[in-house]
């Protein structure tokens, strides 16, 4: 679980770098960068979700 929250910590920290670029320089490339990043984001809560569940019902 502590790689998956890692994994999860990058991710955002990616999205936060890209994120902030294409608001305040209006990079293009980065928002595309985010965009995904964010995606990658989405997966990683659901399978944190999945493992959260079953560290509970232990």
């Amino acid at each position: 679980m502590k790689k998956l929250v890692a994994q999860i910590q990058a991710e955002f920290e990616a999205f936060q770098k890209n994120a902030e670029a294409q608001v305040v320089k209006g990079n293009k490339a980065a928002g595309t960068r985010a965009r995904k990043a964010a995606l990658n984001i989405a997966k990683l809560m659901k399978e944190f979700r999945k493992v959260s569940v079953a560290e509970a019902k232990k």
